[in-house]
């Protein structure tokens, strides 16, 4: 039974199947209405998170430190830098260690995961209140994108959300085309476009801000989009060490907090 998109609830066709995990034939559904393509309901989780972080993501410390500068420059300009925030389904804890690093208050949570990299930063080590949640390539894991989002934000007493996810434009891309169907893993199972993306936004009465993998929701409305792009584009490399300059680091005072604690 094909089930109505979580996001508009309009009905949906199967645009392609493919096998993933290299043992499951899955349907991969497609809505006219607000271009979300998504696979059948994904039975097949608890076997694909096995191990929460896929063994062939080789682009794990990467993409994180790369991250890091773009949401530097993002929070440092458009948030509050001495505010504090949350990174919800942070895996191993390399983004929270790497944006306390540069000097920001940063946090971990994560249902699935064992924090390795940022312990004593936990959500419940701190008051539930942030000035903004990230959630760095997670969406395309979540089933319910609007449900997901919403507890999201509730749960940590923000107005803002700073995630990742790759998008596509127009009809979904053939499976040999896109890397990031990700059949060898299973895990991503929903896949956007920005007119998707603008539909939770409208959904929500949320601003929808984005630039090419890094966007933003928010109830609160940022100027200055133009500065917003640059500073999430590859010329935030350059705000990135105007930022880190301004920034104090808390490699140190962590350090000596977290002794203290022991």
């Amino acid at each position: 039974m094909i089930k109505n998109c979580p996001i508009c609830s309009s009905k949906r066709d199967v645009y392609f199947k493919a096998t993933i995990i290299n043992k499951y034939e899955v349907s991969y559904l497609y809505c006219n209405n607000c271009g979300l393509l998504q696979t059948e309901y994904p039975y097949w989780l608890e076997e694909a998170y096995s191990s929460a972080i896929a063994d062939a993501d080789t682009g794990l410390v990467a993409r994180n430190i790369a991250i890091s500068k773009r949401l530097a420059c993002i929070i440092f300009f458009f948030f509050d830098p001495q505010g504090r925030y949350l990174d919800v389904a942070g895996g191993y804890g390399m983004l929270t260690r790497l944006m306390r690093d540069i000097g920001f208050d940063f946090y971990w949570s994560d249902l699935y995961c064992e924090n390795i990299l940022a312990k004593g930063f936990e959500a419940s080590t701190t008051t539930n209140e942030f000035c903004a949640i990230t959630a760095f390539e997670v969406l395309e894991h979540i089933y319910n994108p609007i449900e997901f989002i919403q507890k999201s934000i509730k749960d940590a007493g923000t107005s803002t959300i700073i995630f990742s996810t790759d998008l596509f434009e127009g009809n979904p891309p053939k499976p040999e085309n896109w890397w990031y169907y990700a059949f060898n893993t299973g895990q991503h199972i929903s896949f956007y476009q920005a007119r998707t993306i603008q539909f939770i936004a409208d959904k929500l009465s949320m601003f929808f801000y984005s630039y090419k993998t890094i966007h933003i929701l928010t109830y609160k409305q940022i100027n200055h989009h133009i500065l917003l792009r640059i500073m999430a584009g590859r010329l935030g490399n350059i705000g990135y060490e105007y930022v880190r300059k301004r920034m104090n680091s808390k490699i140190l005072t962590d350090h000596k907090n977290l002794l203290r604690n022991l």
